[in-house]
């Protein structure tokens, strides 16, 4: 439970990790990744 039982599949960190849509990753990592995963940005 909580913040530390998850951690980024990519970098293992356990900070701000995104688990929609099954990705759990970080934000660092994501942000990274989110082209390459079809994620457009709008603003």
């Amino acid at each position: 439970m909580g913040k530390g039982s998850r951690q980024c599949r990519r970098c293992g960190c356990h900070g701000p990790i995104i688990r929609r849509y099954g990705l759990n990753i970080c934000r660092r990592c994501f942000r990274e990744m989110a082209p390459k995963l079809g994620f457009k940005k709008y603003s």
